[in-house]
């Protein structure tokens, strides 16, 4: 077995520091007692994020000390142009060797020498003895010590990725032929930074050509009667500088420090040293990230207002004033807020005449925030234990709602009215759970949205989207967590547990810092020209996903318990045949073990792949391999279906009814995927499976409600290959599909040149291989993997298809080029994914998104058509009040519970508002199906 990795990680401090003072020179981050701790939060941020990432097992931290280095006595100009340090980072880096001290981190430094001499001999000796070392640094210097187990890891930065070089990078980035020549082009062109004067006139292209022609700065001196002209002249008068130079730009490794790799393991911090210092600065979210759990809240600098607890009827200025006053603008806060440092008016509504006051004031306004409070996170079985509501920046009002269920319906019916009323946008974030929530008391929330989550989404796709993190990022206000309030673990308590003077600050937080968010997103939105995206299709759509969710599936549980005994037989018998064929029985579901069966004793490759933990790898992707000559192999993955198909949904699905209604009611998540597309949870309805016969029969349990109902099912066919032949407006392609001709007998035709009668299955599975995998990216060897063919014989397939179909070569290679100059693409309603590692140096990283400019916006595409499908087929239902439901959207398909007598009229309005979603060049075809259960239907 080998050794475990040893990764040591060595981070260039003042490189580090600098970069974070700027990164926020233009929004520092300011504490209460007014310190600028923006080097300090930014330097911290990189460091957990590398501990949280990269898992390294040493780590050191290297700073310049006061004192001359050899470089300032062989050149006394050396830096002598440098700024004095700003005083934020003077502030700034005792404590940040305060925090490493706490932290058990090392800091390693050396009078007279540089931080880059202490990291470069360090990386030398600590290559030596089996480490894999990364160079934490944005200086490009560092570079020339780059070697087999040597890499300069520059993080990310201002939307750039992470930026790993090894040997490949550094010889592209520089243009050079060997790693060493970093110094001859830095010794050329000089630093203005660091005073090295470098040869003038050289700047970095003519350093490379040089380098290029003859080899070293030296090589460019013995050379120099090649040169001609003013050129000629500035190499012979400074070429002794270049020279100087050259040894300036050079990193010592051999500064008189000991490599300790003892010494350089990274331990657990002291919990309570780095908890006293970062409740000093303020980090609380940093503190929640590092430990698990948020400090005490801060001493109060501003008081508060005094809190209503239960006000009279005749304080009408409880609740503020109409629309016409909320023009006065909020100045942005210049610290970090909380609710102990920020003025606030929040109220408790209590009695019957408050809340109709409080409706009335709603029906002033042009808009509201509301956020629910309820006892469960599951909306069809949760309880309302109070609504918050806010409609001026710091100022709410909390409603709470008694246990007893028809006096709470009471209450409800008195904000009906605003809740109901359709001339008033109503603010939230995640509304579809708080529209669920009311739907339980029969209250449908109706008007214009504004979505702060859905908004953020579509800002800001790949980050996350929940309240606390956006009030952090956009308000500098960090909002009280619902652990302070419930708990956690086994000790959690219900929201209907807390005493309601202790819930009122907490959920009138939750609205008025949702109704703050929904002016700065709005903002974002429209910068972005997001609107139209949000406004009339994310926003409606959970109207419809909520309605969807209310209207829950049937699931037959016979159906399930058959399945599950079936399984549990294929289980075993699928067992004894693997025992039989390795000789011996063992734990199929330890990988150590088998592992140990498959390569040690059976030997079935020779060289097996092992995981970063030193075991063999015996994921789905290498005994798919082994399964072609192994039957063993074959015999595991026909176990793990049966095993899987048993534990994760045949057993699990029955474990989902709701008690109420005796129906599944998954949850659809609009903000998860960033290319657009839903995901599911509780249960998971995209994942259910299809490839396999076993798994497709678990669609048999999904049945309809009632005699008077059949499973209608209605999916697009081939959606993103439509897609694409509209992007890439490819006339072979467009001409197919407009013929109705099969696209991957098409495909085959005229890449293999068989005639389409001449046409076997296995030409046309071919086919299909390359005309989804183009979509992804494939290349040249997951063609050949895929299919079983040689690379070279995949290379000229891939060849012959864009010769065929000239114009989906075009869009792609336009698709890279735009994203590489705008770093996003967009889907066909103005979807954006960012794709900020388009440009990135590292091959491997750059590709990923590559490939991600070109799927995306067709993936986004099928999304956002989709999404408008089911928002036209939802309003039309309701208008028409059809029995029939919309129960599951699972990838490209829609299934109803069809009233029989509707089944017609659904069968064609379904397929037309599908088809017209958004119209495309290319004709979009619909396949539907009626049955007894999800299965027959599909």
């Amino acid at each position: 077995m080998s050794k475990p990795e040893k990764k040591l990680f060595l981070l260039d401090a003042y490189a580090l520091i600098y970069r974070a003072h700027f990164a926020f020179s233009k929004n520092p981050r300011i504490n209460s007692k007014g310190v600028n701790t923006s080097a300090v939060f930014g330097f911290m941020n990189s460091l957990l994020e590398i501990l949280r990432k990269e898992k390294p097992t040493h780590i050191g931290v290297a700073f310049d000390t006061s004192a001359p280095t050899f470089r300032h006595i062989q050149f006394p100009e050396y830096k002598a142009h440098r700024e004095e340090t700003p005083e934020d980072i003077r502030t700034a880096t005792p404590l940040i060797k305060d925090i490493l001290k706490a932290m058990n981190i090392p800091i390693l430094q050396l009078d007279g020498f540089e931080a880059d001499d202490v990291i470069g001999t360090f990386a030398k000796q600590a290559a030596q003895k089996d480490f894999e070392v990364y160079m934490m640094t944005p200086d490009k210097d560092y570079a020339q010590l780059v070697e087999e187990h040597i890499y300069l890891y520059k993080p990310a930065y201002m939307g750039n990725g992470v930026d790993i070089l090894g040997i490949p990078e550094v010889l592209a980035k520089f243009e050079i032929d060997k790693v060493d020549q970093v110094r001859d082009i830095l010794g050329l062109e000089g630093d203005a930074a660091d005073n090295i004067p470098g040869i003038p006139g050289v700047g970095k292209k003519t350093a490379i050509k040089f380098i290029k022609e003859y080899g070293s700065v030296e090589g460019l001196l013995e050379n120099t009667a090649d040169l001609k002209g003013k050129m000629k002249e500035k190499v012979e008068e400074f070429g002794p500088q270049g020279i100087l130079s050259k040894e300036l730009a050079t990193i010592k490794i051999d500064v008189p420090l000991e490599f300790d790799e003892e010494d350089l393991k990274h331990c657990e911090p002291n919990e309570p040293e780095v908890k006293k210092i970062f409740e000093e600065l303020e980090f609380r979210t940093m503190l929640k990230r590092l430990f698990g759990e948020e400090s005490s809240p801060a001493t109060p600098t501003a008081k508060p207002k005094k809190k209503v607890a239960a006000a009279t009827d005749s304080q009408l200025g409880l609740f503020g004033a109409t629309t016409e006053s909320k023009t006065e603008e909020v100045a942005a806060p210049t610290e970090k807020g909380s609710i102990a440092t920020v003025e606030h008016d929040y109220h408790l509504i209590d009695s019957k005449e408050l809340i109709q006051s409080l409706n009335k004031y709603l029906l002033m306004q042009e808009e509201f925030c509301f956020d629910t409070e309820t006892n469960s996170v599951n909306p069809e079985e949760a309880e309302l234990v109070g609504i918050a509501f806010s409609y001026q920046a710091h100022e709410a009002y909390y409603v709470p709602m008694p246990a007893d269920q028809k006096e709470a319906q009471a209450l409800v019916e008195l904000l009906r009215p605003a809740l109901e009323n359709e001339e008033i946008v109503k603010i939230g974030q995640n509304l579809k759970y708080d529209i669920q929530v009311m739907k339980n008391y029969g209250v449908e929330v109706k008007g214009k949205l504004f979505d702060t989550m859905l908004a953020h989404y579509l800002v800001d796709p790949d980050s996350r989207h929940k309240m606390d993190v956006l009030a952090e990022n956009y308000l500098h206000y960090t909002c009280v967590p619902i652990e302070d309030l419930i708990g956690k673990g086994k000790s959690q308590l219900n929201m209907r547990d807390i005493p309601v003077e202790q819930v009122v600050d907490y959920a009138c937080e939750d609205a008025d810092i949702t109704f703050q968010l929904k002016e700065k997103l709005g903002l974002e939105i429209e910068a972005h020209q997001l609107g139209k995206l949000l406004h009339e299709v994310e926003e409606p759509l959970s109207i419809v996903l909520a309605t969807m969710e209310y209207a829950g599936v049937k699931i037959d549980t016979d159906v399930l318990a058959t399945m599950s005994k079936e399984l549990n037989e294929l289980s075993a018998a699928a067992q004894d045949k693997i025992f039989e064929s390795a000789g011996q029985e063992f734990n199929i579901n330890s990988p150590k073990q088998m592992g140990e069966i498959l390569f040690e004793k059976m030997k079935l490759v020779e060289k097996p792949k092992k995981t970063k933990t030193g075991q063999y790898a015996t994921g789905e992707e290498i005994l798919s391999k082994l399964a072609i000559e192994h039957e063993i192999a074959a015999q595991i993955l026909e176990f793990r279906e049966y095993q899987k198909l048993r534990s994760t949904y045949v057993d699990a699905l029955p474990q989902l009814i709701s008690k109420k209604d005796g129906l599944i009611h998954t949850d659809y998540r609009q903000a998860v995927a960033a290319t657009g597309r839903l995901s599911s949870n509780n249960p998971n309805l995209q994942n259910i499976p299809i490839r396999t016969e076993k798994g497709r029969e678990i669609r048999k349990a999904f049945v309809p409600r009632s005699k008077d109902y059949k499973i209608f099912a209605a999916d697009y066919s081939q959606i993103e290959l439509r897609i694409i032949a509209d992007f890439a407006k490819d006339e072979s392609m467009i001409e197919a599909f407009k013929n109705g001709r099969d696209i991957h007998a098409t495909t085959a035709s005229k890449v293999f040149k068989v005639p389409m009668e001449e046409m076997t299955p296995d030409v046309r599975r071919k086919a299909k291989e390359i005309n989804f995998g183009l979509i992804y990216g494939i290349s040249a060897f997951g063609l050949s993997q895929n299919i079983g063919i040689s690379r070279t014989e995949a290379a000229e397939i891939i060849d012959a298809y864009f010769t065929e179909f000239p114009g989906i070569k075009r869009y792609m290679d336009e698709q890279v080029n735009k994203a590489k100059e705008l770093e996003y693409v967009e889907t066909i309603l103005g979807r954006r994914r960012y794709l900020r590692d388009i440009n990135s140096r590292n091959a491997t990283v750059r590709g990923f998104a590559e490939r991600n400019a070109i799927n995306a916006p067709i993936q986004g595409s099928a999304a956002d058509i989709i999404k408008v499908a089911m928002i036209n087929i939802h309003e039309w239902m309701q208008k028409e009040k059809l029995k029939s439901k919309m129960t599951m959207q699972v990838h490209d398909e829609l299934v109803f519970d069809a009233h029989v007598d509707e089944l017609d009229l659904l069968k064609t309005k379904v397929e037309e508002f599908m088809k017209t979603a958004i119209p495309l060049d290319v004709p979009m075809e619909i396949g539907m199906g009626v049955g007894d259960n999800w299965l027959e239907a599909h």
